[in-house]
């Protein structure tokens, strides 16, 4: 088993974060997170924001940043994260409107190779995050997801969502070996049935995902970190990703 490195998703924290942003980037550090992914920046200046990361001796990993910003100013979004050090620019989630059909996807997937490219041109890495719904249509015989990355350059990397491709129905083990070496980033992320008509997400350990394994399964496939990621939370936020740090300090980080 090899040492990932454990982050949050700090969406998962987005309520908190709303109310007190560094105060919350503060209570993470304490719980014990060696990474954050962000989701929004608290509209903080980006040296101000990498001041308090290196206070915190909290690494960057990168950020969620939607298609509508990264079609807005693509350029503004990786100068700031390059300004507060972060290896990663991830697309997080395609509207509706913006996958109604086949010819829809295959735009997309001309704009994230662009959006890559011109990523790794400045010294950022790309990633596509996906949910359930890469699973549910087909471009030809594939599922969109690997239709992505089949027709996209390899400089964009995956960050899978393991909780995602098993609500889908999918061999969440399979997947993470088929994408091996294209797959820095995992989110960790557990349910437990749905709630609501939406899938329940519950703390690491709580629900249905035999996590032990997909952890193997993610360090046999080079995984740099392991990002953990509830969408809703039953408990406080803040709580809830201690609950599921403490789960992973007992299943996998004890052994080192």
């Amino acid at each position: 088993m090899r040492r990932m490195g454990i982050g949050v998703q700090l969406y998962t924290v987005r309520d908190d974060l709303s109310k007190d942003f560094k105060g919350t980037l503060r209570r993470v550090a304490e719980l014990g997170y060696e990474g954050v992914e962000f989701a929004g920046y608290g509209d903080l200046p980006a040296e101000e924001l990498k001041q308090l990361l290196d206070e915190l001796n909290l690494k960057p990993i990168g950020a969620h940043v939607s298609l509508q910003n990264m079609r807005a100013d693509l350029d503004k979004e990786i100068n700031y994260l390059l300004a507060i050090g972060a290896e990663y620019l991830i697309c997080p989630y395609v509207a509706a409107e913006d996958r109604a059909d086949v010819e829809s996807w295959k735009s997309l997937f001309t704009f994230l190779g662009e959006a890559a490219r011109k990523a790794k041109e400045n010294g950022l890495k790309f990633a596509y995050h996906n949910h359930a719904f890469e699973f549910e249509a087909k471009i030809g015989d594939q599922y969109v997801f690997d239709a992505l990355y089949a027709s996209a350059p390899e400089d964009i990397l995956v960050e899978m969502d393991a909780g995602w491709v098993q609500f889908a129905g999918l061999d969440t083990l399979q997947y993470i070996a088929d994408y091996a070496g294209r797959l820095p980033l995992l989110h960790l992320k557990d349910f437990k049935g749905m709630i609501n008509n939406q899938i329940n997400t519950v703390e690491l350990g709580q629900g249905e995902i035999e996590l032990p394994t997909v952890i193997q399964a993610a360090s046999d496939a080079e995984v740099e970190w392991l990002i953990v990621e509830q969408d809703r939370c039953q408990n406080p936020p803040l709580e809830s990703v201690g609950t599921s740090l403490k789960w992973l300090q007992q299943n996998y980080l004890n052994q080192f």
